[in-house]
This record gives C-alpha cells, structure tokens and sequence, in this order.
C-alpha cells in the first residue's frame, strides 16, 4: 500500500515565517471590509439585475455570472480566512 507523506517529509516545503499579532489581525480585519463589501455589493448588482427588466440583456447576464460567482466567493471564503487570521494559523485541520 502506497504510503501517505506527511509536511514532516518533506523539510522546507512550506516554510514559515514569524508574523506579529498586529499583521495577523490587520489582515483579518482588511478581509472582512472586502468579503462585507463584496457581499453587499454583488448581492445589489443581482438585484438590481432581477427588478429591472431593461438591465436583462444576453450582455448583462456574463455580469450576473461574475457577480454570482463574486458573491460565492465572498460568503465562503472572507469568514474562513477571518477567522484563521484571529486564530493565527489554520485551524480547520488537514481535510479543511
């Protein structure tokens, strides 16, 4: 059976660095601005697409995918880095 390798492996593959707490906390507060920002703003610009029947062109409808996708990407990645930045290091495990 093929065996499973390990970080402790393969020395220097991800290398660390010692970050102050500040830096950490800075990060984690920028990416909540932008994941509330970017929440806020493709969820209007989905809306806005779905009450105005003038904006409902083949054309726009590229704009809604990237807004969608945008928005997605807001509501799942912003809480997860978040939250790793106050923690200070990745605390949803291996499989996370």
């Amino acid at each position: 059976a093929p065996q499973k390798m390990t970080l402790q492996d393969v020395p220097r593959a991800f290398p660390t660095v010692d970050v102050p707490d500040h830096a950490h906390y800075t990060i984690g507060v920028v990416i909540l601005i932008v994941g509330i920002t970017g929440t806020l703003g493709n969820f209007l610009v989905f809306y806005a697409f779905c009450r105005s029947r003038s904006l409902q062109t083949p054309a726009n409808i590229l704009i809604i995918n990237l807004a969608i996708s945008d928005l997605l990407m807001s509501i799942t990645q912003s809480p997860v880095f978040f939250t790793s930045s106050l923690y200070k290091h990745w605390i949803f495990g291996e499989k996370g």
